[in-house]
C-alpha cells in the first residue's frame, strides 16, 4: 500500500492546461499607473513617447500559477497512508455505534472511525445501517452514506447506560431476514446486562464479518453510590481496568459550582472499587449539591445529592412574640439556637397568624414549629391541614394557650386532658420527672439517655389504645413526653412541654438539640409535594435539571418525561429518565447513571457465539490534505487581490474625515447624556402618615368603634373621663381618646384598647379578629366590658352580651385566664386596690393566668414585661368614668355611691400604669430580701 495517493486521480490531468494559464496571464497586461503631476512636470513629459506595460510581472504571474496548481491538487485529494477498504459486498454495512456516557473521551475517535467505514461503503457501492445505543428510537433501515452521514454528524454522547439489546432488535426488524456484508460494532468497551441479547440478535442476521472496534474506554471510572454518615460522607466509585493503583480525587461541589471539600479515591492494584471519606462538619456537607472525579468529564463521575442532603428551611410560630429586652423569655430562643447551624429559618414577619401563616406556607417549608399555639384562626387552619396531608410535618410544643384549647384540635396528634400537670408543686406530692429511655424504634432511636432532664410541668394525653404506638418519648412515669401521628402524607408532632425552660430544662440540655434536628430530618427538604403532583403509591416529579454527558447540569429538559418515584425506592435512569434532578427549585429528587453497587467490567466478546473480529479506532494514519491545499489556495488569492490593489494606487491616499467621525460621536455622547433619563426620587410618604406621628409623640386612650352610636359615645365620654384624671393625679397626660376601626386601623400605637361588648352591634369579620389576636401576641392588651355586672367567663348561663364575647374569643389564641390575684401588680401599681369595680361591682376582672413557678417567685406568665394581653370585665368601667363637657358624671353608679366612682378611676389609673411599666412593681417582693442582706 502506497504512503501517498489522490482519492480521485483524473482530477489532475487538469495540470496540462497550466501553460496555457500561464501563457494567458504573460499577454494580460495589468492596468497603467495613474499619477497625478504638476502643471511643468507634464510639460517637461509632453514630447515623450507614451508607453504601456507589454506583460505582467513574472512573479505575480506564478503566484497565480500556483494557487491554480492548489485548487487542482485539493480537487484531487491527495491522502497520506490512505485506508484500504476490506469491507464485504456481500450486503450492507451494519453499524452499531455506543454513544453512552463513557464516549466522550474519544468521541471524536468514534466518530472518525464510523465516517471512515461509512466512506468504504460509499465506495463499495453498499447501503448502510446505522443505529446508536443510547438514543430513545432506531431507524436501522439501510440507506444512502450521505444520509448516514448526516446520522452521524447529529449524532452526540448521552449521560445514559447502552442498550445494546434494543439496538441488535432493530438491526434484526431492519434486515428481516436478509444478510448485512459487514456487521461493525463500535463499543465503548464496558459491558452491559443487555449483551447477551444483542449479541443473540445479531447471530440471528449471519453477516458475513463481524467486528468489534473498541477505543480508550478502559481508562473508564465512575461513582455509584454516596452515604451522608454522622461523622462524613462515603463516595463509592468504580473503574474498568484493574491494572496497575490509580489515584484520583472526588470533589464535593455546591450549587454555584465552588469545591466546598475534597478527598482521595484511590484504586488499589487489581481492585475495581474504591471508597473516599469526605470529612466535613454537617453543616458544610448540607451543602454538597454534586459529588464530582477530578479530571473526569462525564455523566459517570457525577453523582447528583438530592434533597436528602439539603438543609430544611423551618418555619418558625409563637404564641407570644415576647419582648427582645429578655431574649432567654422568648419561646422560640432555645429552638433558633437549636436549628440555626443547619437549618434556613424562616421568622414570621407579623403576629397576625390569618396572614402570616398564608405567607409561610407559600414559601413550602419542609416543617413548621409552633410554640405554644393554642387557638388558630378558623381561615388558617384549613390550608395548614392541607399542607401536612401533602407531605409537610407540624412540630407543636406545648404551654398554657395549648392547655387551654379546646380537645378536638385536629392539629395535636393525641387528645389531651384539659389543663397541665405540674410537678413539685406546692399542691403536687409529686417529684420532677426523668425522661426514660427512648424507645429502639422512632426518630429517635440510638439516642442515650437524658439523664440530666427535668419536668416539672407538662400537658397529659387520654389513655387510648393507640397513645403507645403514636409516643416517641415519654418520662420515666410512662406519661408521654413526645406524641406523633401520621395525617396522609404528613405528620403532626407534639412535645409535651414547652420550648423555654418554664415547665423543664429540657432546652438546656444537647438533648433538645438532638431531638429537634432529628425530628426536622422527618420533613422533605422541598417541603410538601403540590396536590397535582401526588401520585398513587408515589410522586410524579417533573424534570428540572439533566445532566449531560460532559457531567454537566443543564436546564433543557425537553427530552425527559415526569418520573413517578415510589416511597423507598430509588428511581432508575432511562432514556426517558435520563439522569439528573427532577422536582423543581423548591424540591427535587435525584436519578443518578449508575445504581447504588454498580461494578465496571469489560465487554465479554466469547459470549458472541461466532465468530468476531477485534480492532482499533481509527487514529491518524490517514490523512487528507484537501483542507490544507483549500485554504493555501485562498491565501494566494487573498494576496494576489492586495498585490493588485496596491499595483493601482489603493493605499497612497490617506482617508479624510476622521477627525470630523470622532466629533460626531462626541456630539451624540453628549446629547445622550444631556437628554437621558435621571434618577427618581422616591416618596415613601403616605396618606395618615402626620396623624400616626401626632400619636406617636402623645400616648392616647382607644377604644373600638363598635357601629353602636349610643355605645361609641359613652366610651369616648368614659375615657376622656379616665384621660382628666390621669392627668390630674399622675405624670400621665394622655391625649385626646381615639375611637378605632379595628378591620383598618393601626392598633400598635395604643398600649391598650377599651372594647365595650354589645350583642346588638355587628359580629367583627374574621379578618378583623385575626389582627386583635395579632395586636395582642405583639404585646398590646385588650380591655373586653360586657357591661352587665355578670362574670363572662366562668358564668353557666352568660348574658346576651356574655355570649358575643364568647363567640370573639372563640377565633383568638387567648392564654388560661384567673381573676386578679390579691399579690398582682394590678393592685399595686399605682393605688393599693383589692377590687376593680366600674358602674357596677359584681364581676371580677379576668387576666392571663400565672404559672405555679410564677406564683410562687411573684413574676409574672407573659414574656411581654409581665403584662396580660386579655382583661375581661362586666363591671362597665367607662360608664363609671364617662364625663359631660362640664366633667360632671353621666351615668350614676349601681348602687348610687361616689366612693365606688372614685374606685373605679384608682382601677383605671392601675391598669394604664400597669401597661405602661409592666411588671416593675412586682420586684418590691424582694425588698425584704434585700434589706436583710443590708443589715437593715
Amino acid at each position: 500500500m502506497s504512503a501517498f495517493a489522490f482519492a480521485y486521480p483524473a482530477i489532475l490531468s487538469a495540470l496540462i492546461v497550466l501553460p496555457a494559464i500561464w501563457w494567458l496571464l504573460r499577454l494580460t497586461p495589468p492596468r497603467p499607473k495613474e499619477e497625478v503631476f504638476p502643471p511643468l512636470a507634464i510639460l517637461a513629459t509632453v514630447l515623450k513617447r507614451q508607453e504601456t506595460p507589454a506583460k505582467s510581472p513574472w512573479w505575480l504571474t506564478l503566484l497565480r500559477m500556483l494557487m491554480a496548481t492548489a485548487i487542482i491538487l485539493a480537487i484531487a485529494d491527495p491522502v497520506i497512508n490512505p485506508r484500504t477498504s476490506t469491507l464485504s459486498k456481500a450486503g450492507p454495512l451494519a453499524l452499531i455505534v455506543d454513544n453512552s456516557w463513557a464516549t466522550p473521551a474519544d468521541w471524536d475517535r468514534r466518530t472518525e472511525t464510523a465516517r471512515l467505514l461509512i466512506e468504504d461503503a460509499e465506495r463499495a457501492d453498499v447501503p448502510v445501517s446505522i443505529v446508536f445505543t443510547s438514543e430513545a428510537t432506531h431507524d436501522a433501515v439501510p440507506t444512502s452514506a450521505a444520509v448516514a452521514r448526516e446520522k452521524l454528524a447529529a449524532a452526540r454522547p448521552r449521560p445514559l447506560v447502552p442498550d445494546r439489546a434494543r439496538a441488535g432488535e432493530a438491526m434484526q426488524q431492519a434486515f428481516q431476514g436478509n444478510r448485512p456484508g459487514t456487521l461493525a460494532l463500535l463499543s465503548d468497551g464496558i459491558a452491559t446486562g443487555s449483551d447477551a441479547n444483542m449479541f443473540k440478535a445479531l447471530s440471528a442476521l449471519s453477516p458475513a464479518d463481524t467486528r468489534i472496534i473498541t477505543g480508550n474506554g478502559a481508562g473508564a471510572v465512575a461513582l455509584t453510590a454516596a452515604s451522608n454518615g454522622a461523622d462524613g460522607m462515603t463516595v463509592t466509585g468504580a473503574r474498568l481496568s484493574t491494572s496497575g493503583a490509580s489515584n484520583l480525587q472526588v470533589n464535593a461541589v455546591d450549587q454555584q459550582g465552588r469545591v466546598l471539600a475534597t478527598a482521595p479515591l484511590s484504586f488499589a492494584a487489581g481492585a475495581g472499587t474504591a471508597t473516599a471519606e469526605i470529612k466535613a462538619p454537617f453543616e458544610i456537607r448540607n451543602d454538597f449539591a454534586r459529588l464530582t472525579i477530578e479530571g473526569q468529564g462525564n455523566a459517570g463521575a457525577v453523582h447528583l445529592l438530592d434533597d436528602g442532603f439539603k438543609r430544611r428551611r423551618v418555619a418558625l410560630l409563637a404564641g407570644d412574640t415576647g419582648n427582645d429586652m429578655q431574649p432567654l423569655l422568648l419561646p422560640l430562643y432555645y429552638i433558633q439556637r437549636a436549628l440555626q447551624p443547619y437549618a434556613d429559618l424562616i421568622e414570621p414577619r407579623g403576629a397576625d397568624l390569618s396572614k402570616t401563616i398564608p405567607d409561610i406556607l407559600a414559601a413550602n417549608p419542609s416543617a413548621i414549629i409552633m410554640a405554644d399555639i393554642g387557638r388558630l384562626p378558623p381561615e388558617s387552619s384549613r390550608p395548614l391541614q392541607d399542607w401536612i396531608a401533602r407531605g409537610g410535618v407540624l412540630i407543636r410544643f406545648a404551654g398554657p394557650r395549648l392547655a387551654a384549647a379546646p380537645a378536638d384540635d385536629p392539629l395535636v396528634p393525641v387528645v389531651l386532658r384539659r389543663g397541665e400537670r405540674s410537678f413539685g408543686g406546692a399542691l403536687s406530692w409529686s417529684e420532677p420527672q426523668k425522661l426514660s429511655e427512648f424507645p429502639k424504634t422512632g426518630p429517635f432511636a440510638g439516642m442515650p439517655p437524658a439523664t440530666d432532664v427535668l419536668v416539672n410541668r407538662q400537658v397529659l394525653a387520654e389513655p387510648t389504645p393507640d397513645l403507645p404506638d403514636r409516643t416517641w418519648a415519654s418520662l420515666s412515669d410512662g406519661t408521654p413526653l413526645v406524641t406523633t401521628s401520621e395525617v396522609k402524607n404528613g405528620r403532626i408532632v407534639l412535645v409535651h412541654v414547652t420550648a423555654d425552660t418554664s415547665w423543664s430544662n429540657l432546652p438546656l440540655s444537647g438533648t433538645f438539640v438532638d431531638m429537634l434536628r432529628r425530628l426536622v430530618q422527618l420533613s422533605h427538604a422541598g417541603g410538601a409535594q403540590s396536590a397535582d403532583k401526588a401520585g398513587e403509591g408515589g410522586v410524579s416529579l417533573a424534570p428540572y435539571r439533566l445532566l449531560t454527558a460532559d457531567g454537566l447540569l443543564d436546564a433543557n429538559t425537553s427530552t425527559a418525561k415526569p418520573i413517578s418515584i415510589r416511597n423507598g425506592e430509588t428511581a432508575i435512569a432511562s432514556n426517558d429518565h435520563p439522569p439528573g434532578l427532577y422536582g423543581s427549585e423548591d424540591g427535587f429528587a435525584a436519578v443518578n447513571l449508575l445504581p447504588s453497587g454498580a461494578t465496571l467490567t469489560p465487554i465479554d466478546v466469547s459470549a458472541a457465539g461466532f465468530a468476531v473480529k477485534q480492532e482499533a479506532m481509527a487514529g491518524a494514519e490517514a490523512k487528507s490534505l484537501r483542507p490544507a491545499l483549500f485554504i493555501a489556495a485562498l491565501s494566494l488569492l487573498l494576496l494576489d487581490s492586495l498585490i493588485v490593489l496596491f499595483l493601482h494606487g489603493a493605499f497612497s491616499r490617506t482617508p479624510r474625515g476622521a477627525r470630523a467621525v470622532v466629533t460626531v460621536l462626541l456630539a451624540l455622547a453628549a446629547l445622550t447624556y444631556a437628554v437621558g433619563p435621571r434618577p427618581a426620587e422616591a416618596s415613601d410618604a403616605k396618606p395618615g402618615d402626620e396623624q400616626l406621628l401626632e400619636r406617636l409623640d402623645v400616648t392616647h386612650l382607644a377604644y373600638v368603634i363598635t357601629g353602636e352610636a349610643d355605645v361609641d359615645k359613652i366610651s369616648e365620654q368614659g375615657l376622656e373621663g379616665l384621660s382628666q384624671f390621669l392627668t390630674f393625679r399622675t405624670a400621665l397626660e394622655p391625649g385626646d381618646p381615639v375611637g378605632v376601626d379595628i378591620s383598618k386601623d393601626e392598633l400598635s400605637l395604643y398600649p391598650i384598647i377599651y372594647w365595650p361588648i354589645s350583642a346588638t352591634a355587628p359580629m367583627p369579620s374574621a379578618a378583623a379578629i385575626a389582627r386583635i389576636d395579632a395586636y395582642m401576641r405583639n404585646g398590646g392588651t385588650v380591655l373586653f366590658d360586657t357591661r352587665d355586672q355578670f362574670s363572662a367567663v366562668d358564668s353557666g348561663m352568660p348574658s346576651p352580651n356574655g355570649q358575643r364575647l364568647q363567640e370573639l374569643l372563640a377565633n383568638i389564641d387567648i392564654p388560661p385566664l384567673e381573676p386578679v390575684p390579691q399579690d398582682h401588680v394590678l393592685t399595686r401599681s399605682f393605688f393599693l386596690l383589692s377590687s376593680f369595680p366600674g358602674r357596677y361591682a359584681g364581676s371580677p376582672l379576668w387576666v392571663e393566668s400565672r404559672q405555679e413557678s410564677q406564683r410562687q417567685t411573684g413574676r409574672m406568665s407573659s414574656s411581654g414585661d409581665g403584662v396580660t394581653p386579655i382583661m375581661i370585665t362586666g363591671n362597665d368601667f367607662a360608664g363609671a368614668w364617662a364625663i359631660d363637657p362640664a366633667g360632671s358624671p353621666i351615668l350614676p353608679t349601681v348602687p348610687p355611691d361616689e366612693t365606688q366612682r372614685e374606685y373605679a378611676y384608682r382601677a383605671g389609673v392601675n391598669i394604664m400604669m400597669y401597661m405602661l411599666t409592666g411588671n416593675y412593681k412586682s420586684d418590691q417582693v424582694h425588698v425584704p430580701a434585700l434589706l436583710e442582706r443590708l443589715g437593715q
